[in-house]
């Protein structure tokens, strides 16, 4: 699919797409072994941990201020 009209679109879409589909760190293990198993759930292949994120990523702005918050509590 993709999208269709437009350099800016098929730029903004490519870039998210890389985010995406990349490897990413693990928030238990630490390891780069994270893939997107589904809208919003990832997945660590080493550890087998299975967590909730973003759709595209699996840290936000804002969970990562939540989080931050939440610690210093």
């Amino acid at each position: 699919m993709g999208s269709r009209y437009g350099v800016k679109i098929r730029k903004l879409e490519d870039s998210v797409l890389k985010i995406k589909r990349a490897k990413h760190p693990c928030p238990k293990c630490g390891k780069v072994n994270v893939k997107r198993k589904a809208k919003g759930l990832w997945h660590c292949n080493s550890c087998n941990a299975t967590f909730t994120g973003g759709t595209y990523a699996p840290v936000t702005q804002a969970g990562a201020a939540t989080r931050k918050t939440v610690s210093g509590i």
